[in-house]
């Protein structure tokens, strides 16, 4: 009788030993889930030192909501040198490729080019800051982008329209306009119809050098610098890396100050540098915009399926720069302007 007894309480005990072990495992396996959760690997592509703003903006977003660098997320950033080709821009983005990432955050426009190419036939999506979309092959439209690709645009038509008009609100005597681009920019030929269309219809003659090089818009000013008529009367900033890598821009600041010229800047350090006023896209704003698309995308929205964003533009003015100049700014201008430089 005891025998069977002993026996049947020492199965029990056994069933109970397994049944709380079970148990045991499953609540330590949630805690371990809790403890341990997703961490994200985004990849950033980008060049220079323009657009910085850019990277912090985001980044300093995605830890506002919850994406803290180190725990929670890790970002793997390849940057190309100012001047660096397609060919150095595609070898970054294939190395976050290579290293599995889960998206990548890309601009300016080369960088976003890069990106593109280098994620073909992988499932790695690619969010986009800074890049004009028209003119471009890679979505298929604002509202749907399709394909890996959404993010937040560049507003490139009408922020050079709005440049040549404000140029000449603020100085009126100005009939000829300097615009020296890289031909072969992605954002060049959006950029030339827009301002090609306002001056046309503002009677201004566009001083158009195409180059391939920054030392060809370099050498176009050195020749005019020795002529006793330069041929122009302001500089506009194109968006394309000849205007906007700091060393370049330097180039076109001296120009524009050794001849008491205004110049249309295109991205904020300008305004600091000599540019006559800046209007573009806060970069830092940019940035943050950049966050919430990234973050649905990592949930598991489709990035073509999200529509790209349109930044606010901004408006910057060198009060200093103006009075160097001789020039009186409008007070509707003024009150328009997101800050004044004094």
């Amino acid at each position: 009788m005891n025998s069977k007894h002993n026996r049947k309480s020492g199965v029990r005990t056994v069933w109970l030993i397994l049944v709380g072990g079970i148990i045991l495992s499953l609540l330590l396996s949630g805690c371990g889930g809790a403890q341990q959760p997703k961490v994200y690997h985004v990849g950033i592509l980008t060049y220079g030192t323009s657009f910085t703003a850019i990277g912090a903006g985001f980044k300093a977003k995605m830890a506002a909501l919850g994406y803290t660098e180190g725990q929670n997320i890790v970002y793997n950033t390849q940057t190309a040198a100012a001047n660096a080709d397609s060919a150095e821009e595609l070898r970054l983005a294939k190395i976050l490729v290579d290293a599995k990432v889960d998206l990548i955050v890309a601009f300016p426009a080369p960088s976003t080019v890069a990106a593109s190419a280098a994620t073909q036939g992988t499932n790695i999506p690619v969010v986009f800051a800074y890049y004009q979309i028209e003119g471009s092959n890679l979505i298929k439209s604002v509202r749907e982008p399709g394909g890996n690709m959404t993010g937040v645009r560049y507003p490139g038509s009408e922020l050079m329209s709005r440049r040549l008009d404000l140029l000449l609100e603020m100085a009126p005597q100005v009939k000829r306009a300097w615009i020296g681009y890289d031909k072969n920019g992605p954002n060049t030929a959006v950029a030339l119809e827009a301002l090609r269309q306002s001056a046309a219809q503002a009677g201004i003659t566009l001083v158009e050098v195409p180059a391939t090089a920054m030392d060809e818009l370099a050498a176009d000013l050195a020749a005019r610098a020795k002529s006793a008529d330069i041929g122009l009367d302001a500089i506009i900033c194109m968006p394309d890396n000849f205007s906007t890598a700091p060393d370049n821009f330097a180039v076109l600041s001296k120009f524009a100050t050794e001849h008491n010229l205004p110049l249309a800047g295109g991205v904020a350090s300008q305004v600091e540098q000599g540019a006559l006023f800046l209007t573009g896209t806060d970069a830092t704003k940019v940035g943050e915009l950049v966050a919430p698309v990234v973050i649905k995308v990592l949930k598991g929205t489709p990035a073509g399926t999200l529509p790209v964003v349109t930044p606010d533009q901004t408006l910057v003015i060198n009060y200093k720069v103006a009075q160097q100049l001789g020039l009186t700014i409008p007070d509707g201008l003024l009150r328009q302007a997101n800050k004044i430089i004094r």
